[in-house]
Formats: structure tokens, C-alpha cells, sequence
């Protein structure tokens, strides 16, 4: 397939999704903005009141998104976890805000804000897959473990794949805390595959780290 032809194929694939989240934003935003005016916020402030809702939730978005391709975990739930639930709140009940005083008025009234989550979801995944899937025609690349002097498999270098000494200094601190709770815990090391759970990342990802944390400093 030609370039063209695998734009405008993923053109098409990603464009119900994307009309799905305008029209649910302005659904969404409709609402806010009412509900804002009816509460002193008049003029262009009702505006202002509803952009910033719907972008706080299209920003918290892509931060998980780059969580998630630069590895980063939480144990409990992540800042912009806990901002893209408040704005998505903030969104359902300015739009209930506004529904008629039955059932059917009320579940009405909270499809913008619920369509507007599955979009924003669904534009996240897509964006997620896009990041790790291979171009098409690329072949995978074939991966050579030589066991160190620690037991840890040592991996060669690919393309696209970060070295040891280019790993995120984020994921490498929180390589060492989980090996310093590991160690406070149980007394030992913590192995790649504890390494790997406690991060929710790969093992040649957990591999490198390992190695990285257990190489002094300055080496």
C-alpha cells in the first residue's frame, strides 16, 4: 500500500472517533457554558468557564499518554488520572445541571459528557498503539541477550530502543525506590521480574534498569 494510501486510510479510521469527540465537546461545552452563566459567570466568562473544563480533560489525556510511553507508573492513581476524572465530573454535572426533572431527561442530558470520554479514551489508545506498533513493511527486530556479570541479560542495541545510558532519569529514580522498598521488605535484591511488576514495564526494560541501578554511580 502507498504512502497516500495508508494516510488516507488512517484519515478515515481515526475520523468517527474524532467527530464523535467535537460533537460531544460541544455538547458538553453547550451545557457548561449555561449552567456557568445561570451561576454569575455571564458573558465571555461562561465561555472561558467551558474551555477550560474540556482542554483540562483533553490535556490530562495526553499526559497519560505520555506516561505511559515513557513507562512512567504510580502506585495509586496519577495526577492526570485524578484531573481528567474532576474535569469529567465537573462536565456530568454541569450537563445534568440542565436536564429536565426525569429519568430519560437526565440520562440525556449526561451523553455528552460520557461520549466524550470514550473519545478522548479511544483517541488515547489509538495514540498509545501508534507509538509502539512497527510502520508497515518494518520487519521486527531481533534481539541478542548476553547474561553480564550481575546474571542480568545485557541487550543489544536496535533502533528505537533506549540505551542504558539514555534511559529516563524519571524511570531510573523509580527503578531505585522500588528497589529500596524491595530491600526494606524482603531482606534482598530485587529481581528483574519484582522490577518488572512494581513498574507494569517490559523485562529488557526492566533488564536495563536493573543494570543501571546496580552500577555505582559514576562508572
Amino acid at each position: 500500500m502507498s504512502a497516500a494510501r495508508r494516510r488516507a486510510a488512517a484519515v478515515l479510521d481515526a475520523l468517527p472517533v474524532l467527530l464523535l469527540a467535537v460533537i460531544a465537546g460541544a455538547g458538553s461545552f453547550t451545557h457548561i457554558r449555561d449552567t456557568a452563566a445561570q451561576h454569575g459567570q455571564r458573558g465571555p466568562m461562561s465561555w472561558a468557564v467551558a474551555v477550560r473544563i474540556d482542554l483540562t480533560c483533553v490535556m490530562a489525556a495526553r499526559e497519560r499518554q505520555r506516561d505511559k510511553r515513557h513507562h512512567i507508573t504510580a502506585r495509586r492513581l496519577s495526577w492526570p488520572t485524578v484531573v481528567l476524572a474532576a474535569g469529567i465530573l465537573l462536565s456530568l454535572a454541569a450537563n445534568l445541571a440542565q436536564a429536565q426533572p426525569d429519568a430519560w431527561g437526565q440520562v440525556m442530558a449526561a451523553t455528552p459528557s460520557g461520549a466524550f470520554l470514550v473519545a478522548v479514551s479511544m483517541l488515547e489508545r489509538r495514540a498509545t498503539a501508534h507509538h509502539h506498533s512497527p510502520a508497515p513493511g518494518d520487519s521486527a527486530p531481533v534481539l541478542r541477550a548476553v547474561p553480564d556479570q550481575d546474571g542480568v541479560p545485557a541487550v543489544s542495541s536496535w533502533p528505537g530502543r533506549p540505551s542504558r545510558t539514555d534511559l529516563d532519569a524519571p524511570l531510573v529514580a523509580s527503578a531505585r525506590r522500588a528497589a529500596a522498598d524491595h530491600q526494606a521488605s524482603h531482606g534482598q535484591p530485587i529481581t528483574r521480574d519484582a522490577l518488572r511488576g512494581r513498574l507494569g514495564i517490559s523485562n529488557q526494560l526492566a533488564s536495563d534498569l536493573l543494570h543501571q541501578i546496580r552500577t555505582p554511580e559514576g562508572r
